[in-house]
């Protein structure tokens, strides 16, 4: 009888572990509002980093600018290209209302002449089908068709190419945890600050804010201790921003988002893998797609696609030993991703550990080496 009650209690404490690993209450934790970075570090690489070793579960304060010597000779470390457009604007309804909308795609592809652009729309009214709005530069829209949370298509008319108009009047898509007032001057220094030193290829809705800490003079500093670096394109979606509202955080639906992988990073990352040397993520997009392209033995296939891999605990990860990564939002996939890697209760340490020494949080915030 005690034989059998004991077997009942493993099942039921090993069923109550299993279930906890998805409950999405259990990736909440108490930030105090005055940790939210607002602006970035002096420099970018003077923020703070903290060292998480998976082995032996230590944790060390350092600075972004020691990443040299933390990390090996041989190291391969892989960033993510994508460059952000300053997609949002704000215009007037034919009511004289102010609106405010967020491109979502075509961003740096748009030929002369009127341009249909699906679009995250906020008014003080709801938007109708048809109605008429009014840009800066001469430049109109028509809302077209209505989706589901907040998307519209709108078709956009003016005298320029369109993207020439958000190159010039578009504001930088920050989150929404980073207050900004109309016509702040911080909005000059987000254009700069908000965008990696390495970015390239236009398209995003938000920065691979891990990126965010690298100087042109680190990159060289890291080339010359040698670390190898290599890049892939993640366009980060708005999805990035969509809140979890499932119990079960396995059940999250993360929208898709369009990749590239050219043949030299594949190669790069195969012939690390091959050699034994380690492949370091700098942020949880470059660990999303590398795991996307993998096959079950962890070699890379170079390529264009679409991904919505969502990493939730339990995920065998085939590709990276190490990832550089910020300070999450509680409940976010962003979270998930990292406890995934680091195990649920390292992160959690870490984290108590980041709020009692002030870390900084969340895009503009501070950074982790989990190794």
């Amino acid at each position: 009888m005690k034989s059998f009650d004991f077997a009942n209690h493993l099942i039921y404490f090993s069923f109550f572990i299993f279930f906890q690993m998805y409950d999405l209450e259990d990736y909440d934790f108490h930030l105090p509002e005055e940790l939210i970075a607002q602006v970035p570090a002096s420099e970018r690489d003077a923020s703070r980093l903290m060292v998480v070793d998976r082995c032996r579960h230590s944790l060390t304060d350092c600075r972004f600018a020691d990443l040299p010597g933390l990390l090996r000779q041989g190291d391969l470390i892989v960033v993510n290209n994508t460059r952000v457009a300053p997609a949002r604007l704000f215009g007037r309804k034919e009511s004289g209302g102010r609106v405010e909308i967020l491109i979502l795609d075509g961003n740096g592809s748009s030929a002369p002449g009127p341009v249909n652009r699906w679009c995250l729309a906020r008014s003080s009214k709801r938007l109708r089908e048809g109605s008429r709005l009014f840009f800066e530069n001469g430049f109109t829209g028509i809302l077209e068709a209505l989706g589901s949370e907040g998307l519209v298509r709108i078709r956009f008319s003016g005298p320029q190419n369109f993207d020439d108009l958000l190159e010039k009047k578009g504001i930088m898509p920050l989150p929404p945890y980073i207050k900004r007032a109309d016509h702040d001057s911080r909005s000059e220094l987000d254009r700069e600050r908000y965008q990696t030193v390495y970015s390239k290829i236009r398209g995003a809705v938000a920065a691979p804010t891990a990126g965010l800490h690298f100087t042109l003079s680190l990159v060289e500093r890291l080339r010359a201790a040698g670390v190898i670096m290599a890049e892939l394109t993640l366009h980060v979606g708005h999805g990035t921003f969509r809140p979890v509202r499932t119990k079960d955080i396995r059940q999250h639906r993360l929208g898709e988002e369009a990749y590239i992988v050219g043949e030299e990073t594949a190669e790069a990352v195969n012939r690390a893998k091959r050699e034994n040397r380690r492949v370091i993520a700098v942020g949880t997009t470059v660990v999303r797609v590398l795991e996307t392209v993998a096959d079950e033995r962890g070699e890379v296939t170079p390529g264009r696609g679409r991904t919505d891999l969502l990493i939730t605990p339990g995920f065998s990860f085939k590709v990276i030993d190490g990832l550089i990564t910020n300070f999450h939002l509680p409940k976010s996939s962003l979270l998930f991703l990292v406890c995934s890697f680091a195990g649920r209760a390292l992160v959690k340490k870490a984290y108590d550990r980041a709020v009692q020494k002030c870390y900084r949080f969340f895009s503009y915030g501070d950074a982790m080496l989990i190794l």
